[in-house]
């Protein structure tokens, strides 16, 4: 029982180790692996090669998974790209298993030391992540020895011998058996390694052993299928695609699998080497042949999970991946690509104001209805930053996350200070049929136009931190400001001269003209944001005052 336990605990170990590897270099390198799986989709060949370097990098199929399952989500990749990427994924994945079987076991304690030393002093930097990434990797090489050194006693057993060797002559119960290991390792590594443990023993054939391989590979699959319910429907497609081709493969080579172990024992091959390289070999293979089915295989997985007819107006979330949660550059990508939504329905409700301000009552309406979206929104952003762990957060991803949050904070209020607008233009001018003067209104036009103008700019710089966008900005928010006053003095003007028109919806008037003026503090305060990063204090104050 204690050897068992030992056993389980290594794998735990195991799963562990490369969970720490995946989330530390997603955390270091999250928007450069995104950026290359997003160039990567012109080619299959790029796709596929993406997506094996992806994989070997982070450790882990299902982190690539993620990233892709989160591209097609958002509608960035089509499914056919993203199934090329998951087969690259899970070649990957099998030439890192053999890389990790290596004999490193000098390696694994300077890792760990080296990692430990590096995460704690400097644990906000890059370089402390990756401190990290060295200790899940320490950890993955101490893991996969104890593995080895647990099973073996576990072998001997008398039970256990008498279950494998009943294997012997069924191939698809071995294929169930490879399919359960690796689902309750939570690792095709983890099950791949036990059964080249168990094959060393020589009580279990060596066609059985690679047909354990092959359904580990199946386990993974429908790992993967498994942890995608409750996602996206294109989310799911993709895995079952990947899960299809797992299957597809495995009953492509399961009738020649005797033939192909009868003659791999022609050599005198350690059979622990063999279930490694068969396990290479088989997905590199498998991969390969299915490229050019990647299509037909997208078009039957949109058959079979078909898309959800889309009812009435949609204002849920469309970026907020929960599954990405755990990983922050991932989740932070989603939160920005779902605040520059945001910012489209404000500046819809600054086309919709136009509108209104031109005499079309049935602009208020939409008005409130897009308010509602913008509510909703910023609710769901500000949830789903909260869900964040922020003391994993290195400084870039931090100082991210705060922008993020003070942007759909400033965009919110936006829009409530336009739906504000658009009531006091309904009470105090069209209800009573009273009109702004004609100057009036081409200057609070001129206004509105250029509130779009630096809400666009503003959200090209949320999203790009250009500083010269930035600096463009805070010029545009000075210009806006300088205008602003100089149409308060014309205003003041007109009554001077007794124009009745302003006198009438001078209250109005200036009221907009004070509203603008805070809706352009808001919208220009992300450049504060990108200056910042640019440490130029001299601009900052400029900015602030």
């Amino acid at each position: 029982m204690l050897t068992l336990l030992h056993l389980l605990s290594s794998v735990a170990l195991l799963v562990w180790g490369t969970h720490i590897v995946r989330t530390g270099i997603m955390r270091v390198f999250g928007s450069d692996l995104r950026r290359i799986l997003g160039k990567s989709i012109n080619k299959k060949s790029n796709a596929f090669l993406a997506g094996v370097g992806v994989t070997a990098l982070v450790q882990s199929s299902n982190a690539t998974a993620l990233l892709v399952i989160s591209f097609v989500t958002q509608g960035l990749i089509s499914i056919t790209p993203a199934l090329v990427i998951m087969l690259g994924a899970d070649v990957g994945t099998a030439l890192m298993a053999r890389v990790l079987t290596f004999d490193l076991s000098w390696l694994s304690p300077l890792l760990i030391l080296l990692g430990v030393m590096t995460f704690l002093s400097r644990k906000k930097e890059r370089i402390g992540q990756l401190g990290r990434v060295g200790i899940g990797l320490g950890l993955i090489i101490l893991a996969l020895q104890l593995i080895v050194t647990s099973a073996e006693p576990i072998t001997h057993a008398s039970a256990v011998q008498a279950i494998f060797t009943s294997l012997s002559g069924d191939t698809i119960l071995a294929l169930l058996v490879g399919a359960i290991f690796a689902m309750v390792s939570y690792s095709s590594l983890a099950a791949v390694l036990l059964t080249a443990t168990l094959s060393a023993t020589g009580f279990m054939p060596l066609y059985i052993s690679l047909c354990i391989v092959i359904g580990s590979n199946i386990g993974s699959g429908l790992l993967a299928l498994i942890s995608s319910r409750g996602q996206s429907i294109s989310s799911r497609q993709v895995v079952i695609g990947s899960l299809f081709f797992k299957l597809i493969g495995a009953l492509l080579v399961l009738p020649w699998i005797t033939i192909i172990a009868t003659k791999i024992q022609q050599y005198d091959f350690s059979p622990a080497e063999v279930i490694i390289y068969f396990h290479v070999i088989y997905n590199l293979v498998r991969c390969v042949l299915m490229l050019p089915f990647v299509g037909p295989m997208a078009k039957l997985c949109q058959k079979l999970v078909p898309e959800l007819p889309v009812t009435g107006t949609e204002v849920a979330p469309r970026y907020l991946d929960p599954s990405a949660v755990d990983t922050p550059s991932l989740a932070i990508a989603n939160a920005v690509r779902e605040t520059l939504r945001l910012g489209d329905v404000v500046e819809q409700m600054l086309q919709r104001f136009q509108a209104l301000m031109e005499g079309d009552r049935l602009q208020k309406r939409e008005i409130s209805q897009l308010e509602e979206e913008v509510e909703l929104l910023h609710s769901s952003i500000k949830l789903y930053m909260a869900q964040i762990q922020q003391h994993d957060l290195g400084t870039e991803d931090s100082r991210r996350w705060a922008e993020i949050i003070d942007t759909a904070m400033n965009l919110q209020q936006s829009s409530a200070i336009i739906a504000r607008m658009s009531g006091e233009v309904v009470n105090k001018s069209l209800d009573h049929h009273l009109n702004l003067s004609e100057e009036g209104r081409r200057e609070l036009q001129t206004l509105l136009e250029r509130l779009q103008s630096n809400l666009n700019l503003a959200m090209s710089v949320f999203v790009s931190g250009n500083m010269e966008h930035a600096r463009k900005l805070r010029r545009a928010k000075h210009r806006f400001r300088l205008l602003n006053q100089r149409y308060s003095f014309a205003h003041v003007e007109r009554l001077h001269l007794h124009n009745m028109q302003s006198i009438e919806t001078s209250s109005l008037h200036t009221s907009l003209l004070g509203d603008m003026k805070r809706l352009n503090s808001l919208f220009c305060a992300v450049a504060y944001h990108a200056l910042e990063r640019s440490g130029s204090s001299s601009e900052q104050v400029n900015l602030q005052q």
